[in-house]
């Protein structure tokens, strides 16, 4: 989906909900510099860590963590940050906001939120677009453009 519309080639990538990290390993496996993977669950976060090894993957971090937790207190930037929350957790629209908050997003970066088809994410700030693949729906967001100060 990104491959022919966005550089993958040295970006870091910030992986939200990683589960197995197939999406983390898609995105080393097109050259991205660096893939932070944040999941809470230890069976999930094990298997990470021993795809890692065995692929001898030094590119690839994982953090075992609460993504909401994990976003309040990480700062760091990102070309890509790619979040699959479990499709009916509460509270999922928050996850654009508190990653333009932290700043994790460069300026020219986006922020690729996976969903059920029947949630609208196009009202939250920094919305681009949607697109749908039967049932999924991967929504796009910018970071806001910051608010400019008036000269005096």
């Amino acid at each position: 989906m990104l491959q022919h519309s966005t550089a993958l080639d040295g970006i870091r990538v910030l992986d939200l909900f990683a589960g197995t990290g197939n999406i983390s390993l898609e995105f080393l496996s097109r050259g991205a510099a660096e893939v932070i993977s944040v999941d809470q669950d230890r069976v999930l976060f094990n298997f990470m860590q021993r795809m890692a090894r065995s692929l001898n993957e030094t590119h690839w971090r994982m953090v075992k963590q609460d993504v909401f937790t994990f976003l309040n207190a990480h700062r760091g930037r990102y070309d890509i940050v790619f979040a699959d929350p479990p499709f009916h957790m509460e509270g999922i629209e928050r996850i654009p906001t508190l990653v333009f908050n932290a700043g994790l997003l460069g300026t020219d970066g986006t922020l690729i939120m996976e969903h059920q088809e029947k949630l609208d994410l196009s009202h939250l700030p920094g919305y681009q677009r949607t697109r749908s693949y039967g049932l999924v729906r991967f929504s796009f967001f910018a970071p806001p453009a910051p608010a400019s100060t008036p000269n005096p």
